[in-house]
């Protein structure tokens, strides 16, 4: 059976280095807060081409310190619109809705899987104040277009950059730099992983920065003297010294993503499947390969009797959920088409040349 993702394997290639860094934390006895976390913020910052980074504790929190960031300085208030695509996976909603801020949900273009920048404008009222872009499955969600409906009605642009690490825009600006904030989730199946939870805010706000620096820490401003109401959302140590090692080797993994995808653009070939639309390679990071088919259980079902294990990304569209149960009289049948088709292929660095090949053969033989 060819495995989705295989995270013992993914990360066996750097066992030596990781072991080392333990045994170096461990013996600096320093956990909270230390050297790695600052050396890796300086340099994921370096590496987005960001002023600052904020090193916290998932992915989640990284939005949801933005926003309440935000409130803090008076640019956001309870009960403002954030629009959203209405595709994304839960968690993008989750930092709207539990920052008291009101989620409106957008369709997705059905070929990229990202905002449909024509139905946006139609969806803003006086009571707008923002645009959550999501970069759905590694592909950069459409920046000119973004940034200006953004810049046109007076709109805050955050990224959420959890699946998007190193995708980079046509002016050679990468996710994480192509809005006002962004959240990056290192969560261990994503394409700059920890081992554990882990996630990050980049910017080039000072201000914004300053603010999220002591939010994630108690709301801090020195020791035990507290400016703001804050919370507990630090990056962890250990985590942050384990993903400066995997920092190293992101650029290289992301070009063996791009070669696999490429290779299945290029060979699978079968009227029942639609291929990704993806126009420019480097704007994609393919922390996904998702495909769509009309008889998406059947085509899984096949996959997998036939050893290509698959996943669904995602089952269930957020309004559908019981947790947002007060959308359900909402129709979005765009969203609903896709999530009734997607299919994600298995697409990662240690994918060896014969596993490549045979979940072409076993796709175009479905």
């Amino acid at each position: 059976m060819i495995k989705f993702l295989d995270l013992k394997l993914i990360n066996k290639r750097f066992e030596n280095e990781l072991k080392n860094e333990f045994d170096n934390f461990l013996g600096a006895g320093q956990y909270i807060l230390g050297s790695q976390v600052e050396c890796f913020e300086k340099e994921f910052a370096n590496y987005c081409d960001t002023h600052f980074c904020i090193g916290v504790s998932s992915g989640l929190d990284a939005l949801q310190l933005i926003f309440e960031a935000y409130k803090v300085l008076g640019l956001l208030n309870e009960g403002d619109e954030v629009i959203v695509p209405a595709n994304t996976y839960i968690a993008s909603i989750l930092a709207i809705s539990n920052t008291k801020l009101v989620p409106i949900l957008i369709e997705p273009n059905i070929d990229t899987f990202n905002l449909d920048i024509n139905k946006i404008e139609l969806a803003i009222t006086k009571k707008t104040k923002a645009i959550l872009g999501v970069h759905l499955y590694g592909q950069l969600y459409d920046v000119d277009g973004l940034e200006r409906i953004a810049k046109q009605h007076n709109l805050l642009l955050i990224e959420d950059a959890a699946q998007a690490h190193g995708a980079i825009y046509k002016d050679g600006r990468k996710a994480g730099n192509v809005s006002n904030a962004a959240a990056f989730s290192f969560y261990p199946t994503k394409n700059l992983g920890a081992l554990g939870d882990a996630g990050a805010v980049t910017t080039d706000n000072k201000e914004l920065a300053e603010t999220i620096y002591k939010l994630r820490n108690y709301g801090r401003t020195s020791s035990y003297e507290n400016g703001i109401k804050g919370y507990n959302c630090r990056l962890d140590e250990l985590q942050a010294a384990f993903l400066r090692i995997k920092l190293k080797h992101l650029d290289v993994d992301n070009h063996k993503r791009r070669a696999i995808a490429k290779y299945y653009i290029e060979h699978i070939k079968t009227k029942n499947i639609i291929l990704p639309l993806n126009k420019d390679i480097n704007q994609h990071v393919f922390h996904l390969f998702v495909i769509r088919s009309k008889k998406r259980d059947e085509l899984k079902d096949y996959l997998y009797k036939n050893g290509v294990e698959t996943l669904i990304h995602y089952p269930l569209a957020t309004h559908k959920q019981l947790a947002y149960k007060e959308l359900g009289d909402f129709k979005f049948s765009v969203t609903e088409q896709l999530h009734e088709e997607v299919l994600s292929l298995p697409l990662n660095p240690v994918l060896k040349s014969k596993e490549i090949k045979k979940i072409v053969e076993v796709v175009n033989t479905y």
